[in-house]
């Protein structure tokens, strides 16, 4: 029999992508091919991993469907399974818009798919997945969904109240990917710092990093998605003494205005703000801050947006992103407030925030010049090998550039001295 194989797109954030490493590696487990995100897809069943979240990832989700329902129409697909947040989210109206889709599952149920490409299959009760990173890397998700309930947020309508997986399951799935040869841990979840409370009241995001850090063969961890207001600051203490435990942080703050941070319903002030971000550089210095903000949310005045500006100047984030509010169904602010904000009006807020931080970034990847900092080579790429520092995750930060002729491996880690320093790399040689 002709071993079938199944295309899978994944579209969104990296919690998506680790759904659709556990559902490859059940598919493959009933004896299918997979691939990932194929420039040219060949294989017969097709799944889309869809997002939800803001407006553009939505249209790209049913852009990408609509695709391969053409496909589809030309004979060039059998059949189409859509999952992911825009199925859980809008499932009836999807199923009768597109009726072209074979199946749609959510965020939860997904494995039940198995049952679809072969109704005398039965779903494994696997935590192995199918690593579509480079094998020195993979994401760990430990918790879903969120109870922060923010007023922009669609996420706790797409994927429910907060859920922390034990920590035993957690360890057990980090033991098996350093078996399978990764090194590098990113921590995802929505909210990561509410790890445990779902549980038993508690904060066990600080006890859970270190015992992660115990494990041989963990080379860096790094945290993304963290959450300000009741920050366990217990977190800075194991970041400042496991060295193995990158100096970086992805917390997203959104403002800095009281009147925004109150109708974003943050639950934190500007103060706190200040007070949090001075402390994280007390307690570890020279730690990476990543962030995320807002402009433009209803009701952003130029005074308001004026304090996101300073902000920014004082904070100096080694890395930051930013984009403008665009209203959600069924959000808190969606019922509360009106989008008054001119969308002319965001852009030019969006366009000015960033080219202050351009210019702050800069300057921080300047002062890296002639220092010996640690890196890991992702991949080979033209004329140099391509690696990152501690203080940058995949895909989304600066990354370092070595010449070839220095004779790295991929996946392994080198001491290097910065050369020279543009806006989002660094160059960089060898010290062997």
């Amino acid at each position: 029999m002709k071993q079938q194989t199944i295309d899978f797109i994944s579209l969104g954030c990296s919690k998506n992508l680790v759904d659709s490493e556990r559902l490859m590696a059940m598919c493959e487990a009933h004896g299918f091919r997979c691939t990932h995100d194929s420039d040219d897809p060949q294989g017969e069943i097709v799944v889309i991993n869809t997002c939800g979240f803001i407006a553009d990832a939505k249209e790209e989700s049913i852009n990408t469907i609509l695709e391969f329902v053409q496909a589809k129409a030309e004979g060039r697909v059998k059949r189409i399974y859509v999952m992911g947040c825009l199925s859980e989210r809008y499932l009836a109206d999807l199923e009768a818009e597109i009726p072209e889709v074979d199946g749609w599952y959510g965020k939860f149920n997904y494995e039940q798919l198995i049952n679809s490409l072969n109704s005398q299959l039965s779903t494994l009760n696997s935590q192995l997945r199918k690593l579509t990173t480079p094998s020195h890397y993979a994401y760990l998700k430990i918790s879903e969904g969120c109870d922060r309930h923010c007023a922009y947020c669609a996420i706790p309508i797409i994927t429910g109240r907060h859920k922390s997986r034990p920590i035993e399951e957690i360890l057990d799935e980090v033991r098996w990917l350093v078996g399978q040869g990764v090194k590098e841990f990113q921590v995802i979840a929505q909210e990561l710092t509410y790890y445990g409370i779902d549980i038993d009241g508690q904060q066990h995001i600080a006890e859970l990093i270190e015992k992660i850090s115990d494990i041989e063969g963990v080379e860096w961890i790094r945290l993304h998605y963290a959450y300000p207001a009741h920050f366990p600051m217990d977190l800075l203490r194991v970041m400042r003494e496991r060295k193995n435990v990158c100096k970086y942080l992805d917390i997203a703050l959104q403002h800095i205005s009281d009147s925004m941070l109150t109708r974003m319903q943050r639950h934190i002030t500007k103060q706190e703000t200040y007070d949090l971000i001075e402390t994280m550089r007390r307690e570890v210095p020279g730690i990476c801050l990543r962030t995320t903000l807002m402009v433009g949310f209803p009701g952003e005045t130029d005074e308001d947006f004026g304090e996101l500006v300073d902000f920014v100047k004082w904070a100096r984030f080694e890395r930051m992103g930013a984009f403008a509010y665009s209203e959600e169904d069924g959000t808190p602010s969606a019922k509360l407030y009106k989008d008054d904000v001119p969308e002319e009006v965001k852009q030019q807020r969006l366009d000015r925030l960033m080219r202050v931080q351009q210019r702050i970034a800069a300057e921080l990847e300047a002062e890296k010049v002639g220092q010996v900092m640690r890196v890991i080579i992702d991949r080979l790429e033209g004329d140099y090998f391509i690696g990152r520092t501690e203080f940058s995750s995949p895909e989304v930060d600066p990354e370092v550039l070595i010449p070839v002729a220095e004779g790295l491996s991929v996946g392994s880690f080198y001491d290097v001295k910065i050369t020279d320093a543009e806006e989002f790399d660094l160059y960089a040689t060898t010290m062997i």
